[in-house]
């Protein structure tokens, strides 16, 4: 039987069930626009291989990934496929792939239409909140609070579109800390998590960034003859992928949906979403956008050394990955990946000598630290291992 609240938006929006936990497809569509706008991150940085050319790529990328983040709190709270919020999905989805194309350009020429395009796709997200919260006052009232930490982002973004150099950079970093600080300012009681379903979300934007350091092989690869070191370049990148994938999936995001899970409804689950979820899979996002510069370099530059820049994106992005696993257990389990930050520590201390070493030689590295580093936890873990497998995927 419905609920009040429930009858009563459901003129206008239809709140999402408890028992509704899989992602639906139309936000599975949704996420995809994404896989244009990583892509472009890749790509800046790649055309702009200097530190101010990587720190652009990265606040680029904070402010899209807290725009997604948004519309994964929201469809936990709002079903998107029905009424007119499929619609407003649908134009938000064509603003976001509007931002997508202006990435490149975005601190230049195109840095108008992106902050226009921008404030839309936040400025939908506000509304579709409000009405999912008409009857719902705790949650109104937070909705409020991030409605005000988002016009002050979006303000000081399109603030910056008429500046440029080291004022346009500090506005858009000052953008990104406050209204990405919002959650926290404003209060979280209000919010509404279904666990299962974002967990699931978070999940589905690992493999999306995988997926797109993948693609970054083949477009680094592009105009290449296959030889023997494209091949072995793009194998031991492939071996770099399916290790993340593996350090995140096989047991890590099946504790942390559990955890999100047994958290008690209001305050203390979305603590955990927000810190666990929305804060630090971006270190994860971002590592893995870092990797793909810097195989992306490496396909085209097999049997030279990397320029600093792309081998920093290469070994920092794997650490960065490494330490907000660390970072993700900690915050959930209260337990610290020793293995872990020595792994990350282990990939920077080779920083100071990755420019005289072969590019693929230096992937080779990563992959091999990374394998190693899956046989140790497999087998110094392998009965705690086996024993949380089994009874998480089958409680």
């Amino acid at each position: 039987m419905s609920t009040p609240s429930r009858r009563s938006a459901s003129i206008t929006a239809t709140l999402r069930s408890e028992d509704e936990s899989s992602v639906k497809s139309l936000e599975l569509f949704f996420d995809l626009v994404l896989v244009l706008a990583l892509t472009q991150c890749t790509a800046l940085m790649a055309h702009e291989p200097t530190w101010e050319g990587l720190a652009k790529g990265m606040l680029i990328l904070g402010v899209i990934w807290w725009a997604w983040v948004g519309y994964a709190w929201l469809t936990s709270v709002i079903d998107p496929e029905e009424g007119a919020v499929r619609i407003a999905i649908f134009t938000a989805m064509a603003a976001l792939l509007v931002i997508a194309l202006c990435i490149e350009e975005a601190f230049d020429d195109d840095a108008l239409i992106f902050a226009i395009g921008y404030l839309f796709v936040r400025a939908m997200h506000i509304v579709l909140f409000v009405i999912a919260s008409r009857d719902e006052p705790e949650l109104r009232k937070s909705v409020v609070g991030l409605g005000v930490s988002t016009a002050i982002g979006c303000g000081l973004i399109l603030g910056a579109a008429f500046c440029d150099g080291e004022v346009q950079g500090a506005l858009w970093a000052a953008a990104l800390l406050l209204d990405a600080g919002g959650p926290s300012f404003f209060g979280i009681d209000g919010w509404k998590v279904i666990p299962g379903h974002f967990a699931e979300r978070h999940g589905l934007m690992i493999i999306i960034a995988l997926g797109e350091s993948i693609v970054a092989i083949g477009i680094g690869a592009e105009g290449l003859d296959v030889d023997a070191g494209v091949v072995l370049a793009a194998t031991l990148g492939m071996v770099v992928v399916g290790a993340l994938w593996w350090l995140y999936f096989d047991v890590v995001a099946l504790v942390a949906e559990r955890r999100l899970h047994n958290a008690a409804p209001g305050r203390e689950r979305n603590a955990i979403a927000r810190d666990s979820f929305s804060y630090l899979h971006f270190p994860m996002i971002a590592g893995i956008v870092l990797l793909a510069l810097g195989l992306k370099k490496t396909l085209g530059h097999v049997e030279d050394p990397l320029d600093i820049v792309p081998a920093a994106a290469l070994l920092g992005g794997v650490a960065m990955y490494l330490l907000a696993h660390v970072a993700f257990r900690l915050r959930n389990v209260g337990r610290f990946s020793t293995h872990r930050v020595l792994t990350a520590l282990a990939l920077l201390g080779f920083l100071p000598v990755a420019e005289h070493i072969h590019a693929v030689a230096l992937v080779g590295i990563v992959a091999t630290l990374l394998v190693a580093l899956i046989i140790y936890e497999t087998i110094r873990f392998a009965d705690l291992r086996e024993k949380m497998r089994h009874e998480l995927r089958h409680p």
